[in-house]
This record gives C-alpha cells, sequence and structure tokens, in this order.
C-alpha cells in the first residue's frame, strides 16, 4: 500500500500554456521509497479552501533517471489542477505517495519486441516514461506512437519527442493527429477507428506488433480498444489506462440504483481491522473515510485504481468498473470508490491486492 511523505518540490515547468510538470526532491533516506517501473503515477494530496484534496498523477520521468516528475494539466474546474498550475512554486511542499499502478511494460523477452501507443492529451504522460525506458534499455524494443492533440502548440513534449525521434529514427516513429490544425506530415481529426484502420492495414501492415498500450480519455480508449479487437487483436494484449470516464459509463454510473438499507462492513487495512454500520447508500470507500479510517485512495472516480480492494466475505455492487477485468472481478477484486454493499455484512481486505 502506498504511503504518503512530505516531499519539496524542486522545479515547476510550464510545458504548455495548460500543462505544468512537477519534479520532486527526494531525499536518500527515501530514494528507495521512491523507485519505479515506466508508466506508474502518483498520488498528490494538498490541503485547498480548507479540505484535503487527493489526485494521481503518471510519472513522466524515466526510472533511471534520479528524477521524479509528474505533469498536471489544467482541466476546467479541476480542483488540483488548477491548484497546480496556477499556485504551486519551486520549494513548495506537497504529501507525496509511493508510486503504484499496473500500466506498465512487460518484462523483456530477448526478442525483438514491436510496441504500438496510442495516446491523446496528457495521456502520453505514462508513456513518455515507458518510451523513455525502452530506448535506454531494450535495444531491441522498436516504437510506433500515435498521439492525438488539438494542435502542436499544445502537444506536450513535442520537443523532447521529436528529439528522440530523430536520434533514433529506426527504433521510434510517431504519428501526430491534430483536430484543429493541417499540416504536412500529420493527420487531421481525432484518434478514431479510420485511423487504427489505415496505421495497421496498410502503413504499418508489415510490423507484427506484440505489444499495445492505450492512454487518455475514456471514449478514445473504447474506441481504439474495439477497433484493434475488430482487427485481430487479442485483447489480453492490449493495456489501457483511463483519465476520464467515457461518457457511456459515466451516464449508466448516474442512472444506476443504489440499494437502500444498511450494512456491517469489516475493514482491513494495514492490518488493522475495523467493522462499522454503515449505509448502503454511501459507497464502501466513502463510508470508510466518513468514519476516519485512512484507505488508500485518489481522484474518487473509478479511475486511477488506488482505491482496488478485496472482497472476502458478502457480495457488493459496483456503478461502474472500466479498470478491473472480469477474471479480476470474479476473484474478488473491487472499486471501493464505486462499490455498495448489498448483503448485510460485507468484509472488505485493502491489504490482499
Amino acid at each position: 500500500m502506498a504511503n504518503f511523505h512530505e516531499l519539496k518540490i524542486g522545479a515547476i515547468k510550464a510545458e504548455t500554456s495548460s500543462a505544468v510538470s512537477i519534479n520532486f526532491d527526494v531525499p536518500e533516506t527515501l530514494n528507495k521509497d521512491y523507485q519505479f517501473a515506466a508508466g506508474q503515477y502518483l498520488n498528490l494530496s494538498a490541503i485547498i479552501s480548507g479540505k484535503e484534496v487527493r489526485r494521481a498523477y503518471s510519472i513522466c520521468s524515466a526510472p533511471s533517471s534520479g528524477s521524479l516528475t509528474v505533469l498536471v494539466k489544467k482541466v476546467e474546474q479541476g480542483v488540483f489542477s488548477t491548484f497546480a498550475n496556477e499556485e504551486l512554486s519551486d520549494g513548495d511542499l506537497l504529501k507525496v505517495a509511493t508510486p503504484e499502478g499496473r500500466f506498465v511494460l512487460p518484462e523483456a523477452n530477448g526478442s525483438e519486441e514491436q510496441f504500438l501507443f496510442f495516446a491523446a492529451g496528457s495521456g502520453i504522460t505514462p508513456i513518455m516514461s515507458m518510451i523513455a525506458d525502452l530506448l535506454e534499455k531494450r535495444p531491441n524494443a522498436k516504437m510506433v506512437l500515435v498521439y492525438g492533440n488539438r494542435n502542436a502548440e499544445e502537444t506536450i513534449f513535442k520537443t523532447q519527442l521529436d528529439a528522440w525521434r530523430q536520434q533514433n529514427p529506426e527504433r521510434l516513429k510517431i504519428e501526430y493527429i491534430f483536430s484543429r490544425q493541417q499540416t504536412d506530415h500529420t493527420h487531421f481529426g481525432r484518434i478514431d477507428r479510420s485511423k487504427v484502420a489505415f496505421l495497421l492495414n496498410n502503413k504499418y501492415q508489415e510490423v507484427d506488433f506484440n505489444n499495445f498500450f492505450v492512454c487518455g480519455p475514456g471514449d478514445m480508449i473504447d474506441t481504439v480498444t474495439q477497433a484493434l479487437g475488430d482487427f485481430g487483436v487479442s485483447q489480453d494484449r492490449v493495456l489501457f489506462e483511463r483519465f476520464t470516464v467515457s461518457e457511456d459509463a459515466q451516464t449508466a454510473s448516474e442512472q444506476a440504483e443504489v440499494p437502500a438499507g444498511s450494512a456491517q462492513i469489516t475493514y482491513i487495512i494495514d492490518d488493522e481491522t475495523t467493522t462499522l454500520n454503515c449505509s448502503t447508500k454511501d459507497s464502501v470507500l466513502d463510508s470508510a473515510i466518513n468514519n476516519d479510517l485512512d484507505p488508500p485512495y485518489s481522484c474518487q472516480g473509478g479511475i486511477c485504481s488506488s482505491c482496488i480492494a478485496r472482497v472476502t466475505d458478502g457480495k457488493v455492487e459496483m456503478r461502474k468498473n472500466q479498470i478491473l477485468t472480469d477474471s479480476e472481478v470474479a476473484d474478488g477484486l473491487i472499486l471501493t470508490c464505486q462499490a455498495h454493499a448489498t448483503t448485510p455484512t460485507v468484509t472488505i481486505d485493502y491489504d490482499d491486492v
């Protein structure tokens, strides 16, 4: 389970007009705690307007760089992202949890690896760490990045990506897609089924991709993963991480009925067991937080996976789930921010994940 430590911001840098990278100074005594795999994220915590706000942000630096850096893109009505972009400065202190996340590269197998990455907007963040790691550590790895943005100016990390492509022309190919700008050697529009079809069945039809990663808005992820499946890519070869929930899932969540009544929920957190009488109208996570327990969580929207736990007794129902696989759900894993008790007694184990 991730633990929070107070870290100093070593440098904060504007990457675009609406996104900043935040580099943290990690004391030597905490170096081991903050070692990470390419693709993982950090939970950040701050008191904003008198209330603790937690959000998860992907690490964009390479594991071997000695740097711990995340990117925060400002979003409309985003409490933490606005705070980070407008108020944070070098030298400020933030509570930062130790790295976590399952959106990571597979183990190297010694043979030639062909990676196909899809990213939109700030979804490039974990993929930056992955590309840097692959370029440095896996000489047999080749990559194609499909990267969607509004225009070149709003394309996060474009300068670094172009430098990597120039330095490694046989290993890294980049397909920029701009929705509001038409330029030479780029695609116009959005990352959609037609773009996936063109890349797989035409431009890169001779490439035998064996690793697929998709990161960004939920609707883009749904479009790409469905298209890949239709073109013969097994879904167990596609790893994705959502930065927003898809519109269909949001609608389903808003319409979902929550069972009325109460339940006795037993929580196991950090080897401590607590039993509470909880309203089934509250999520499993909210019940824990409201009763001053300290479960892991971040977005509280079913996106980041920080609040995953296991049901070891009783049953719950999730309003939505766009993260866990069917086999993981069958094995008892739940997103506690989306789960509501449906039996009189339930046991939730945060330690057994």
